[in-house]
């Protein structure tokens, strides 16, 4: 059964839709449908969105009929989105469907979750398919990097004395905690993720120094600032005024599964292209044979120091985050509901501003 939900304006279906996919790490993928005209144009922003944050989705608008789709003002939805979606396209015949959603759905369950769109003009609701239509749900493929990529990465990663760990949704989205969780343990160096790659690690080990963007804990900070070598993981590195501002004059090793992320913003010294699982698998087991089950001896004095930054870091914004002034300070709201939910099992979001 496919479960219906009728909403009052198409952005925030479109939102809603999306959540499935990012909630689900591309497992389940959310569909959205709307009217053509003032509904597809309504639902530009939404799309737009799911494609910044590279969230799996699959957009059915409908079409103006198809011998008034190029009639100006008709607002044609293939040719609109094409800038904001994996793949963009308009049925034509009733032939097409099949082939049509079997490209999208193959788009946004491979490479880089992004939304995808197939345009299904008005007079083409109540045609009939063909008696033989078939359909196979698209498969989720994996790939890893070259071998030789990864031992070169490996001799990189050993050789650092301030090595910082940054982990992005590509984590998530490869089911890769454990794998991120026994990488850090391995090679005893601290880990920061990006917003969107929140609790990839756990936020409770002794390792972890924090997230954030253009603001960040001072942990994230001062180990951004002191390292030699930072390494990315199912990141983009991409440059952005609400990112974190990677230092200038690091030596950085990115692990990514879209080629397009390599060199974009950040120069690379190294990279590994690949599933973010499939990579800190063939990583874990290169830096245990060259380790060949010693310790690094470095976890004693690294852990004291990330957890005496946290103490000093939260000490000076406590007098904030305890505040009683009037109006309430959001920083106080937000310290009461992390002392009140089930934190790791509360989504917590909010609207602009």
């Amino acid at each position: 059964d496919i479960r219906t939900i009728i909403v009052r304006q198409e952005r925030v279906g479109l939102h809603m839709a999306e959540a499935i996919g990012r909630l689900t790490y591309g497992r389940k993928i959310g569909v959205f449908g709307m009217q053509h005209g003032p509904g597809a144009e309504n639902a530009f922003g939404g799309v737009a969105q799911a494609y910044g944050e590279s969230a799996p989705l699959v957009v059915l608008p409908m079409g103006y009929p198809r011998e008034q789709s190029y009639v100006n003002p008709n607002f044609s939805s293939a040719r609109s989105f094409a800038s904001v979606t994996k793949l963009s396209e308009q049925l034509l015949t009733p032939g097409m469907i099949v082939a049509s959603l079997r490209r999208a759905f193959t788009a946004v369950r491979n490479g880089r979750p992004r939304p995808a769109l197939v345009e299904i003009p008005t007079d083409l609701m109540m045609a009939e398919l063909p008696d033989d239509w078939t359909y196979t749900p698209a498969p989720t493929v994996r790939y890893g990097p070259d071998p030789a990529d990864v031992e070169k990465a490996a001799d990189m990663l050993l050789a650092a004395q301030k090595l910082v760990i940054y982990a992005g949704q590509g984590v998530h989205y490869a089911a890769a905690w454990a794998e991120l969780q026994e990488f850090a343990e391995l090679l005893e160096a601290p880990v920061t993720t990006t917003l969107s790659g929140k609790s990839a690690f756990p936020e409770n080990h002794p390792l972890y120094l924090g997230a954030g963007n253009r603001s960040m804990p001072r942990p994230v900070w001062d180990a951004l600032q002191n390292a030699d070598l930072i390494f990315g993981i199912g990141n983009s590195f991409t440059l952005t005024s609400f990112g974190v501002k990677i230092p200038a004059g690091k030596t950085i090793v990115h692990a990514t599964l879209d080629p397009a992320d390599l060199n974009k913003d950040i120069p690379v010294d190294h990279a590994l292209l690949g599933d973010a699982k499939l990579t800190l698998q063939a990583l874990n087991s290169t830096i245990r044979r060259h380790l060949g089950g010693r310790q690094r001896g470095r976890r004693a004095a690294l852990v004291d120091q990330i957890a005496t930054g946290k103490a000093a870091w939260l000490n000076d914004w406590m007098p904030k985050l305890t505040s009683n002034e009037t109006p309430l300070s959001p920083y106080r709201v937000i310290w009461d509901l992390m002392q009140t939910v089930d934190v790791p099992n509360t989504i917590i979001t909010h609207d602009a501003g």
